[in-house]
Parts: structure tokens; sequence; C-alpha cells
């Protein structure tokens, strides 16, 4: 899959294409269903598949609260995965903001995009001032190209969207924001060095920075998987501000289950399963340690449980 950052950073394409057009924040099956059409069209009609998304959401271009699902890297390798053949994924700029509904039809849909077939979501908007609709979209485009509007995706009837997601990881209900999202939910980056008191109570864990940008759990213990160097280990997870130890920013601890080595540094992916329990304030260090080893414990009998039944 080719990948654009910038409106400019691509000549115009020269083979005419199938386009999805949307943010594709957290990529959740409702998004995953809507490219999969698109990719479908394009092999059927000898096309170019094309994912046309923002590399932020817009809304946070007008000072509103939508932190993100999934990271940039994720975000490329899901639609990847999904068969596109080219992903445009650009900021969302003063230039795009400003430009005309019509601007954009003309200028980035037929005139950069060769666009033939453009698909998108019931709710999707464009141009300046949200001025264009599916039905604006279906109208100006009509002599040029076809478009095909995705009705809302719903799961026993509950509407599968990106609020709701980020509303189920903030409560820590990663059951159900699996469901949506079609995948566990992921935290990535780097392990950064933390205090060290895991250690010195023999529960070493792997620290990984929350990004600002970043959606993140509720404060608590996870079960959690982690992916190391290409190989999945059991794991637990605590995220909150460790209040029995001091005064912390939130952050993501990892402990990976009989696991004994030096990480610091390397790029560590934990998927979320299943939260254990809320975050505590003990009264002591060997309160905390008692509870650490009854959380690993039952963290071992999850895992144990979870790979009899795959």
């Amino acid at each position: 899959m080719k990948t654009f950052d910038r409106l400019n950073g691509f000549n115009n394409i020269e083979v005419d294409t199938a386009v999805a057009l949307g943010n594709f924040d957290g990529v959740h099956l409702g998004h995953s269903e809507l490219i999969k059409r698109t990719v479908d069209a394009a092999k059927e009609k000898g096309l170019m598949s094309v994912v046309f998304a923002f590399s932020e959401n817009p809304k946070e271009s007008f000072g509103l609260h939508a932190k993100r699902i999934i990271s940039a890297k994720q975000k490329i390798e899901i639609i990847e995965k999904l068969g596109v053949d080219i992903l445009v994924n650009i900021p969302f700029d003063k230039n795009i903001r400003k430009m005309h509904a019509n601007e954009f039809i003309d200028n980035i849909l037929v005139g950069k995009l060769k666009a033939k077939q453009v698909f998108c979501g019931f709710n999707y908007r464009f141009g300046h001032k949200a001025q264009g609709t599916p039905e604006y979209l279906f109208e100006a485009g009509s002599k040029r190209f076809l478009t095909s509007v995705i009705a809302p995706y719903a799961i026993d009837d509950e509407l599968v969207s990106s609020s709701k997601i980020r509303q189920l990881i903030e409560v820590g209900d990663m059951k159900k924001a699996a469901l949506f999202l079609g995948r566990n939910y992921v935290m990535e980056g780097r392990v950064v060095e933390g205090n060290k008191l895991g250690k010195t109570i023999g529960f070493a864990t792997a620290n990984l920075n929350i990004e600002s940008h970043m959606i993140s759990p509720s404060t608590g213990v996870y079960m959690t998987r982690s992916l190391l160097n290409g190989e999945y280990f059991p794991s637990i997870t605590n995220v909150g501000y460790k209040p029995t130890t001091g005064k912390f920013e939130k952050n993501v601890e990892t402990h990976i289950l009989d696991f004994d080595g030096d990480i610091y540094g390397a790029f560590l992916r934990v998927e979320f399963l299943e939260k254990l329990r809320d975050e505590i304030k003990f009264s002591s260090l060997n309160e905390l340690k008692a509870s650490i080893s009854y959380d690993r414990d039952r963290a071992r009998k999850f895992h144990n449980d979870r790979k009899n039944q795959s």
C-alpha cells in the first residue's frame, strides 16, 4: 500500500479509482465495512482502491475534545490489512478547513484521485463549515462518479461509533470496546524507565507513557497480552497514578508473566482484554505486595483458561 501524508505530496493519480471517504478514527467495524466495500468495488471494476482520511480528528482543529483511539502507526497497519492500494492520510489544515465542497469534489476527488466510485458513511460531512453531505456528493458527482452511502453499522441494535468506543475505553469495558472495534484495544510505545519499585518487590514492570492526544482506559488493573519482538506474552497491566507509593502522572505499567528480560527501549504493544479491578490506595507496601501477588495468580489462571479455550 502506498501512503501519502500531504495533499501536495503526490501527483494526480493516473488510473481510475474507488475512494473511501472518512476520518476512520479507530477504524472500527463500521469503518472496516466501508473500506471493504470500496476494495471489493475496485477489484470488480478494475479500479485502484483509495482511502482518503485525515491524520487527526477534525474536531481537534476546533479545540473540541476528541482523543484518538489508535496511533498513526496502527491506523496505517489496519487499513493496509484491508487490502487498500493507496492511503491518503493528510492533516486537517487551514486549506482543507476552508475548501468549498465543490472544490473538494473537483480538485481532489476528480482531479487528484480520478474517482469513478465514492463510498462514504451516512453521516459524512466535508467542505467549508461541513456544507457537503452524502446527498450533496451524490448530486454534484452524478455525471462523474457513482456515490454509495453506507448505512449505520450496528451490533445488537446499538450503533457502532468512535464516540461510543471512546466511552467504553474510558470506563474500562474492554470486551465491548473489542466487539465494536473488531479487535482488542491497544496501547503501544517504547518502554521507558520508571521508579523501579515493582522490581524491588519482585514484580518488574514495563512502563509506557500515555500520550496526551490518545485515549486511555480508566484507572485499574487489566488482563492483557503483550506483543514484544513479534511474540505474544500473557501479561497484567496497571493503569493509574500509583497512589500507594506517591504522586505520579497517570501511566501504564505492564508485568509480563514469567518473563525476566531487560526490555528498556523496546517497542511494546499491549492488548487490553478485560478489567480485573479498580486502582486502590493500600495502607502499606506489604498490603500492596500481597494484592499484586494475588492479582498475578488470577492473571495466570485467566490466561491459562483462555489458552485452553482457544
